[in-house]
């Protein structure tokens, strides 16, 4: 089980927070990490705007005003963790209890990788991410506090219609939790033409920016399935046209957008000739990668994600180590 307590980290120390900032920050706190209001009645319920919340909750972890506690008895999945490393090659696995196999497990995914990429992070860091709603999830287990030449390197580029689960939004709020530098890709994730994403990388920049994934000493992936397109942020950017013609072609989902077959290879498509991101062949190379994601619809990616990009850590949920083990195709 998990408990969530925002705390008062000056009062611990005799001196109780009262000046209105302060008040507003741990009221912003406990609305959302509390009563589960949602970041934008949050702002509605305090008189202030949405990027404000999100400033008061990050200020909120590096001050240690929010402490988000795991309790639960793992023993019985540590013999899965073991499994996972052996068949995978991984360096180390991370299973989250979850034994609900038609449930949602990205809160206690997110949980999970929030403790473990809290223990990563030190001063002169670089972090390279991607997105999703797992990794958007799990911000808020991620224990803030300021770092000294810290840098967070965005994969791929923007999603305009993706308010919520942006690439950059989520780059951006996790560099705040550390006080980072950010690196953004100022283009779309997918562009109209490969003669487009040519002059971009090629006359805009863009393929020195993506080379700092090189240079990152982490990188934070999720993948995606492809067997529906309900999630918000996908919508417009692959129509169902694309999304059929896509599976015909075997894709089985996505990292980072590169659209992958069964064995880890991106499928002979236009999208993939489209997309501003990192490719799997360039993630390959990098000597550390920490995948987080779950769920049944995502099983076969993630299959395909260990072949090819080949994670040194995998965090994922119960549930999804059975399949990943049986070999469900």
């Amino acid at each position: 089980m998990s408990s969530v307590s925002p705390t008062n980290a000056a009062a611990g120390r005799g001196k109780p927070v009262t000046d209105p900032q302060g008040q507003l920050r741990v009221r912003a706190a406990w609305l959302y990490y509390i009563e589960g209001l949602t970041q934008s009645d949050v702002a509605d319920r305090l008189g202030v705007n949405r990027i404000m919340v999100t400033r008061l909750l990050s200020e909120a972890r590096k001050r240690g005003e929010v402490v988000i506690r795991i309790k639960s008895k793992l023993g019985p999945l540590v013999e899965a963790q073991i499994q996972l490393e052996e068949a995978f090659g991984l360096a180390k696995a991370i299973v989250a209890p979850f034994p609900d196999d038609d449930g949602d497990p990205t809160r206690v995914i997110a949980a999970a990788a929030g403790e473990y990429i809290s223990s990563l992070m030190r001063n002169n860091v670089t972090i390279g991410v991607g997105w999703g709603r797992t990794l958007h999830t799990m911000l808020p287990y991620v224990e803030g506090r300021s770092l000294e030449g810290a840098k967070v390197v965005s994969l791929l580029g923007g999603i305009a219609q993706a308010r919520r689960f942006n690439p950059a939004e989520f780059a951006w709020q996790f560099a705040e939790l550390f006080d980072a530098e950010g690196f953004l890709i100022p283009a779309p994730a997918i562009v109209d033409s490969p003669q487009t994403k040519h002059a971009l990388l090629e006359h805009c920049g863009l393929d020195h920016i993506m080379g700092m994934a090189e240079t990152c000493d982490v990188v934070l992936l999720s993948c995606g399935g492809i067997s529906t397109l309900t999630t918000s942020y996908r919508t417009g950017h692959v129509s169902e046209a694309e999304r059929m013609s896509l599976i015909e072609a075997g894709a089985v989902g996505d990292v980072l957008y590169n659209f992958l077959d069964k064995d880890g290879q991106p499928v002979p498509h236009p999208v993939n000739e489209r997309c501003i991101s990192v490719s799997v062949d360039r993630l390959s190379r990098l000597s550390n990668k920490v995948l987080i994601s779950g769920g049944i619809e995502k099983t076969h990616i993630i299959q395909a994600t260990l072949k090819s990009v080949k994670p040194n850590t995998l965090v994922t949920d119960e549930a999804t180590a059975r399949r990943l083990l049986a070999g469900d195709h």
